[in-house]
């Protein structure tokens, strides 16, 4: 097993514990074309909060509820295209 683990490419996951984190997100802001960004499915759930029907779940079938939620990515779509104004 150990003589397998050179062979495969690591990517390192875990942050340099030398750094703190602070000198960390310091290093970071530095970098060149740095952006923050939100993680594409936190970004959808926010942008499906807006719906307070689905925030507040008033069908009771799973039918009607999922239509909502369709309905919603329909219209998160549209607005994202403006294809309707």
């Amino acid at each position: 097993m150990i003589d397998f683990l050179p062979t495969r490419p690591v990517v390192q996951c875990i942050r340099n514990a030398a750094l703190a984190r602070g000198e960390e997100a310091a290093a970071t802001r530095e970098m060149p074309g740095y952006r923050a960004r939100r993680w594409v499915v936190e970004r959808t759930h926010a942008w499906m909060n807006r719906f307070r029907r689905l925030l507040i779940r008033w069908e009771k079938q799973v039918e009607n509820y999922l239509a909502m939620v369709e309905l919603a990515c329909a219209c998160i779509s549209f607005r994202a295209a403006k294809v309707f104004g």
